[in-house]
């Protein structure tokens, strides 16, 4: 079992998916001389060739646009955005055109189209380029949201959309590309979408997250005094309802982890869900432990201060646990 960074885990899903099936192709600015701004696709162009690894002008328009029309030809396209926020200029050709299309075609085409897009903060990119932007995606019907928070479902989730007859965007939070760990390849690596991932065990709490939040939810619940169930929800389109609803029956409370604002973050939809289903079998409000409404700060000492820690996560289910009320976020203190 090799030991493989995160991005390197990408490598080797893209080249085990380029090898089995000859359909799959690579695009985007310079994922191919240059083997891409994190190194995810170096060494493709070497083994595969330039018909089948493509470096692009400066149009995310233009060539996810071509790439949606070379899934309905039936190719199977792998496109990298850089960084997620260059994917603002193409969402018409997303999520008007790539996700509409077999509706639109009454299901005689299919658009099997992957998405990969480095994302969120961590790394001092300032406000334009450190932001997940989840909520693009998760609310237009035919698309699937994937998002990794390791070397292993980074190539499990990886190989599982390109494996999909429906577009599949996979967000690779870029302050993990470095992490190592042993990381299962082959078939027996493939990570199936819309199934979660229990990260932890415990009785007092379920966690539910995703991304690198995902380490630091796993720490925070190593810091307290009480025990949790982490998920790491690995899709977020579709959701794992079944093993969430499972832990938040037995531990009888919710706390959703997010690298989202507050506002319209996806774990409103989590939160809700389980309050519904589960309503009068809880012990404790539903919690949301967020980013603030601002943008992500340049400024290292006030980008980590933004994004959750492990210590704020652990008092905030602290307080929570030991007064059954839901603590204020510290923006508001």
């Amino acid at each position: 079992m090799p030991k493989l960074r995160m991005r390197q885990a990408v490598l080797q899903a893209l080249d085990d998916e380029m090898t089995e099936d000859a359909s799959v192709i690579v695009l985007g600015e310079d994922i191919a001389v240059a083997g891409g701004a994190f190194k995810a696709t170096e060494g493709l162009l070497e083994k595969f060739g330039p018909m089948r690894v493509r470096d692009t002008p400066i149009s995310e328009m233009g060539f996810l646009g071509a790439a949606v029309g070379a899934a309905i030809a039936r190719l199977r396209p792998v496109v990298e955005m850089m960084y997620v926020e260059f994917l603002g200029v193409a969402l018409d050709e997303l999520v008007t055109e790539a996700a509409k299309m077999r509706y639109l075609s009454r299901g005689a085409l299919s658009v099997p189209l992957v998405v990969r897009a480095s994302a969120g903060a961590g790394l001092g990119f300032g406000c334009q380029h450190s932001q997940m932007l989840e909520q693009w995606f998760r609310a237009t019907p035919g698309l699937k949201v994937a998002v990794a928070s390791g070397p292993q479902n980074a190539y499990g989730l990886l190989r599982a959309a390109i494996r999909d007859p429906d577009p599949v965007i996979v967000l690779e939070p870029r302050s993990l590309y470095g992490d190592r760990e042993d990381v299962e390849t082959g078939e027996a690596g493939i990570v199936p979408l819309g199934v979660a991932r229990r990260v932890s065990e415990g009785e007092d709490v379920t966690i539910v997250t995703l991304g690198q939040m995902v380490g630091v939810a796993a720490d925070a619940a190593a810091l307290g005094a009480w025990t949790a169930d982490v998920i790491d929800l690995q899709t977020l389109v579709p959701w794992d309802r079944k093993t969430v609803l499972d832990s938040v029956a037995r531990t009888r409370r919710l706390v959703v982890v997010e690298e989202a604002p507050y506002s319209g973050g996806w774990g409103t939809e989590i939160t809700d869900h389980v309050g519904g289903e589960l309503f009068g079998q809880l012990s404790a409000p539903t919690l949301r432990i967020t980013t603030p409404d601002i943008p992500v700060p340049y400024s290292g000492t006030l980008e980590a201060r933004f994004l959750p820690s492990a210590e704020y996560v652990a008092e905030q289910v602290g307080e929570l646990l030991s007064t059954g009320r839901r603590p204020r976020p510290w923006w508001e203190r």
